[in-house]
């Protein structure tokens, strides 16, 4: 009787190491790919749920396909079931769903079994992922910030803002320029680009020493940042 039963129990035990082996791989490598993206990640809108979604997404992709196999009825019924949910998270920045769909390609290759191909998948993205960082790949020079005063009217005021540009920036260029106070004042917005981050302080008190300027504010902008 013994005998009869041995084998699906053998079975029974490898296919619940075989489950873990890969459930827990995908964990692990879900969290490498999270932790990648905490280390290279420049924005204001970090959300601690994208991270956890990453490590969450790969075991819930790695037991899907464990359960479906080379069945290819339950596939199409996983298909149909997950075609009934929806997703309502937006996901303003395509690099978060670089690493999102990153965290669930490694939970496809663990369930299965393709370890080789999920641990060198991992290591080569997140080492791709890093040295685009450290190097700034895709990098362009833009402006440091918008500069917005207000100014008397009167050409000598005018040639003095001038000066006071080109002393303090690299380059800046005219954005608006409006009429206030019935024509006695003007509203003065100027895209700058400092010569160096120190010099922005200086930037804004020379501005503000000449006679009736008001309201001068430096407002710095970073293009990596989604506002």
């Amino acid at each position: 009787m013994n005998e009869l039963f041995e084998p699906v129990i053998t079975g029974s035990v490898f296919e619940w190491r075989r489950a873990v082996v890969a459930l827990l791989l995908a964990f692990g490598l879900g969290q490498v790919i999270a932790a990648v993206y905490m280390a290279t990640f420049r924005g204001l809108s970090y959300a601690r749920t994208t991270v956890h979604g990453m490590a969450m997404g790969s075991i819930i992709t790695c037991m899907l396909m464990l359960a479906i196999g080379a069945n290819i009825a339950a596939g199409i019924g996983v298909a149909g079931g997950l075609s009934v949910v929806r997703f309502r998270t937006t996901m303003r920045d395509p690099r978060d769903i670089i690493f999102v769909f990153a965290a669930l390609g490694v939970g496809m290759a663990s369930g299965l079994q393709a370890y080789g191909t999920a641990i060198a998948g991992t290591l080569i993205f997140g080492g791709g992922a890093v040295l685009l960082h450290v190097t700034g790949y895709g990098a362009r020079r833009q402006p440091d910030g918008l500069l917005r005063f207000v100014a008397p009217s009167g050409q000598g005021v005018e040639e003095a803002i001038a000066r006071i540009l080109r002393a303090h920036c690299r380059t800046f260029s005219l954005v608006t320029l409006r009429e206030a106070a019935q024509g006695t004042v003007m509203e003065h917005a100027y895209q700058v680009s400092v010569l160096a981050p120190e010099l922005r302080t200086p930037l804004v008190t020379s501005l503000q020493a000449l006679p009736g300027m008001r309201d001068v504010s430096l407002l710095l902008q970073e293009p990596t940042l989604d506002l």
